[in-house]
């Protein structure tokens, strides 16, 4: 055969090569466990009750009736069920700017990468050299060249191959460990994705609400602020006395010291959407939400408990961690065993250059190096003991991990049940205490009633505003948590896969 250099040589050097190799590979095993994927919960439902198919409604913002439907796919883009342009443009810039995201896709590049270049030690490793150099022999001494020249060039082009057979699969174990880890990384980043996605829909959400919440307790200050005006009207004639205005004015106090609170949620609800878009606090976006400008998706998926460990990403990164822990075992067993090394060089060495590729001038040498830990205290035993330890940690949290979802669709799931009782209550209040106030401040006008009935009737109506916003806000809120707790449908669109051997 011929090498890089165009040299020819013999053929024993190369058979014994390619004997060795292959009696070694033909020998070879692979160490530790083989990973198998965890069994689904044998579970039917995610409440120990069953769960009503659909929810009771109510005639206000978010009151339509919803229904739990069995199979029902969760789109990719899951936040668009609310119908709001302006939420979809503003979690398509959290998508394009948020740095977590980024740096989650970074790191899963990295492992990738990391795991490609553990995948070349299976493979041999070949170099090449080409070393000219110029010599001055001393005069004292003989001429070592056959033109008994003192000074001389010699070139050397060379090549070596160097190969670690994979004999108990230690390096394969390795590739395998790696390429779990970018798995890992994978669905850490789906994990970071739905996360964010969530957090956005449930922060507009809470804006939304907010000012739902300013705009009640604006118009319940602009009512106590006409009572007062009235009732200051009423003392310069005599009417009443200064008693029931200072009441009065303390009433009005008492409902402005509520506004400010409010004013402080909402501006840190718009920094923390400003903060997820990628963007400084105070580099300020133009979307404004209110709760009228949501939709409440009314078919919502129940899913079947066992397919949740396929649809997590927290869950799916769970498992990939057991795989990577589980061929780490394998990799501390290999490296118990014997290491063996091949070493193989071939080239040619010449004065002249028109004779180096002559068969005179050619060399190589074929070598092998057989490693076999005999003492080291006990070390790789350790070592051995830790990766089996680190896969029952993984084991574990990987169960923790499951335990901790299906409790977040249970939660979840019965949050919607009674997030539609609670607002069917908060609003029937508030239609009770509007009713209330408009009777009492007829009373108090015709005389028939003093001035504390109507301050009570004010402070409920207030309350029942504020309670009727939070109300509101809780349906849209816990339907986006559904969505995340269910794994946000990511299996639905184009993710990068984890590399295969």
């Amino acid at each position: 055969m011929r090498n890089a250099w165009g040299i020819k040589y013999r053929h024993a050097g190369c058979h014994l090569l390619s004997t060795v190799i292959a009696a070694i590979m033909l020998n070879s095993c692979v160490m530790g466990p083989d990973f198998h994927r965890p069994l689904p919960p044998k579970i039917k439902q995610y409440t120990a009750q069953p769960l009503p198919t659909s929810t009771i409604s109510v005639k206000t913002t978010g009151g339509n009736k919803q229904y739990l439907v069995n199979n029902l796919d969760i789109p990719a883009q899951w936040w668009k069920l609310f119908h709001s342009k302006p939420l979809n443009d503003l979690i398509a810039s959290a998508l394009q700017t948020n740095p977590d995201l980024k740096a989650a896709a970074a790191a899963l590049r990295v492992a990738q990468e990391n795991a490609m270049a553990q995948r070349a030690t299976l493979l041999p490793y070949v170099s090449a050299n080409l070393n000219p150099t110029r010599h001055l022999t001393a005069h004292t001494l003989s001429s070592i060249v056959a033109s008994n020249a003192y000074v001389y060039s010699l070139t050397t082009p060379q090549l070596t191959v160097s190969y670690v057979p994979d004999v108990f699969g230690g390096n394969m174990r390795q590739v395998e460990s790696l390429q779990a880890q970018a798995e890992t990384a994978l669905f850490q980043q789906e994990a970071i994705y739905l996360t964010l996605t969530s957090n956005v829909v449930m922060a507009v959400i809470q804006e939304a609400s907010i000012r739902e919440q300013i705009k009640a307790t604006q118009r319940s200050i602009a009512i106590a602020q006409k009572q007062l005006d009235m009732m200051l009207k009423q003392q310069s004639v005599g009417q009443i006395g200064a008693v029931a205005v200072a009441t009065q004015q303390a009433a009005l106090a008492q409902a402005q010291t509520v506004l400010p609170p409010l004013q402080k949620q909402l501006a840190q609800q718009r920094h923390l959407l400003s903060v997820l878009c990628g963007h400084f606090p105070s580099e300020e976006f133009a979307q404004k939400f209110e709760l009228s400008s949501l939709t409440l998706p009314e078919k919502l998926p129940l899913g079947i408990p066992a397919r949740l460990i396929e649809q997590r990403p927290d869950i799916r990164a769970a498992e990939a961690q057991i795989h990577a822990a589980s061929a780490q075992i394998g990799v501390a067993i290999a490296n118990q065993l014997p290491n063996i090394v091949i070493t193989a060089d071939a080239g040619s060495s010449a004065i002249e250059l028109g004779t180096l590729f002559s068969s005179l001038t050619k060399f190589w040498d074929i070598g092998l190096n057989l490693t076999q830990p005999v003492f080291d205290a006990g070390a790789l035993l350790h070592k051995k003991r830790a990766a089996i330890a680190a896969y029952q940690q993984a084991v574990e949290q990987y169960r923790s991990v499951v335990l901790a979802s299906f409790q977040d669709v249970a939660d979840t799931l019965k949050a919607i049940q009674f997030d539609a009782i609670s607002l069917k209550t908060a609003a029937n209040a508030t239609q009770a205490a509007r009713r209330s106030l408009a009777i009492a401040q007829q009373q108090w006008e015709a005389g028939a009633v003093d001035h504390l009935f109507v301050l009570n009737a004010q402070q409920n109506y207030q309350q029942a505003l504020i309670t009727l916003a939070q109300n509101q806000a809780n349906r849209f809120i816990d339907t986006a948590a559904l969505f995340q707790a269910l794994g946000g449908g990511w299996w639905n669109r184009d993710v990068c896969s984890p590399i295969k051997a």
